[in-house]
C-alpha cells in the first residue's frame, strides 16, 4: 500500500483534507454534487436530519439523512479543475487513513450524482428538459494527465470525434468517457422526460462553448459540427463545465459517478431561462430518491 507524504496529502491541523475541510467520518459514501455553493442549503433543505455544515471557499458540504439513507452534499464550484480538487479528496478521505497516511487496503466504492444545469444543443432538447448523461466529452483535457487514461476512455468515439471536428493540435486531446451505467440505469425516468445524452464538459463559458463577445472564435463553425456529429447512433446533447472529470477520475478511481442536469438555454432556439432554480428542485427529488 502507498504512503503519502503530507506534500501531497495536505491535511489540515484539525484533521480536515485540505481544500474541502470536512473529516473522513463527515462524509457519506452516497454523494450529491453541485456547482453552485448556494444549491447545496437548496439540496440539503429535504434532509431529515444533519450532521455537519462545512463551507471552505466555493466548497460547501452538507451531510444528512434522506429517508434513512446517509448522504453528503459537496459543491465544486465551476469548472473541471476544480471537480480534481473535489474527486481526489472526496476519494482520499474514504480510501486513506489519515492517521497512517498509508493507502487503506479495503476500498469504498462512492456513489456520486451531479445535479447541474446545461445547454441544450439539439432540437429535442429545449430548456426545461432532464438530461442523463451516458458518455461526457471531455474539452480540458484533464484526464490526459493521469495513467490508465486510454484503459477506461473510448478511443473509438474519440478517433471519430475528432476527425469530424478537425481537431486542432493547439486544443487539448479530448477524451470520451462512460458515466456508470449502475447509476444511469437508477435515475434514468424517461416516464418524466428524462433523456439520455452525450454531454461536452467545457473548459470555459465563452469561447469553448462557441460563443462569441468580443474576441472572435478560433473556429466559429464549431458549434455547427457539434451539432452535427453523430458515432454509432449517439449525438451531442449538450455543453456543461464538469462532467468529464467526474466521471473520469472517478472510473479510475473505482467510484460511480453520474451527471444529471437541467437545460437552462437551448442553442439551436436561442433561448434561455435565468429563473431556473424554482423548477431545478423536481431534478433534486428525483435524485434524492433514487440515489
Amino acid at each position: 500500500m502507498k504512503t503519502f507524504p503530507s506534500s501531497e496529502l495536505i491535511i489540515n491541523a484539525d484533521g480536515s483534507i485540505f481544500h474541502l475541510h470536512i473529516k473522513p467520518e463527515q462524509l457519506a459514501d452516497k454523494i450529491i454534487l453541485c456547482g453552485d455553493p448556494d444549491r447545496v442549503a437548496t439540496i440539503a433543505a429535504h434532509f431529515d436530519s444533519k450532521e455537519c455544515d462545512v463551507q471552505s471557499r466555493e466548497f460547501h458540504t452538507v451531510t444528512g439523512s434522506y429517508r434513512g439513507k446517509r448522504i453528503s452534499v459537496v459543491s465544486t464550484g465551476i469548472g473541471c479543475d476544480n471537480c480534481d480538487i473535489v474527486i481526489n479528496e472526496l476519494d482520499a478521505l474514504k480510501n486513506i487513513d489519515f492517521e497512517t497516511r498509508i493507502e487503506k487496503s479495503r476500498k469504498t466504492s462512492l456513489e456520486i450524482v451531479r445535479i447541474g444545469t446545461c445547454g441544450g444543443l439539439q432540437p429535442e432538447t429545449p430548456v426545461g428538459t432532464f438530461i442523463c448523461t451516458e458518455k461526457s466529452i471531455g474539452f480540458d483535457g484533464l484526464l490526459n494527465f493521469y495513467a490508465g487514461r486510454n484503459d477506461v476512455c473510448d478511443l473509438d468515439f474519440e478517433k471519430s470525434f475528432t476527425d469530424h471536428m478537425g481537431w486542432s493540435p493547439l486544443l487539448a486531446a479530448p477524451y470520451v468517457i462512460d458515466n456508470s451505467r449502475e447509476l444511469l440505469d437508477r435515475i434514468y425516468q424517461p416516464e418524466l422526460g428524462m433523456v439520455k445524452g452525450v454531454t461536452i464538459a467545457c473548459g470555459g463559458f465563452y469561447g469553448p462553448q462557441g460563443r462569441e463577445l468580443r474576441i472572435p472564435l478560433a473556429d466559429p463553425l464549431q458549434n455547427e459540427k457539434v451539432m452535427s456529429f453523430i458515432h454509432e447512433g449517439h449525438k451531442i446533447t449538450n455543453f456543461e463545465m464538469e462532467s468529464s472529470a467526474i466521471a473520469g477520475l472517478s472510473a479510475l478511481l473505482g467510484h460511480h459517478a453520474l451527471t444529471v442536469c437541467m437545460v437552462i438555454a437551448n442553442r439551436v432556439a436561442k433561448e434561455v431561462n435565468t429563473g431556473y432554480k424554482n423548477s431545478i428542485d423536481d431534478l433534486i427529488q428525483i435524485v434524492l430518491e433514487k440515489i
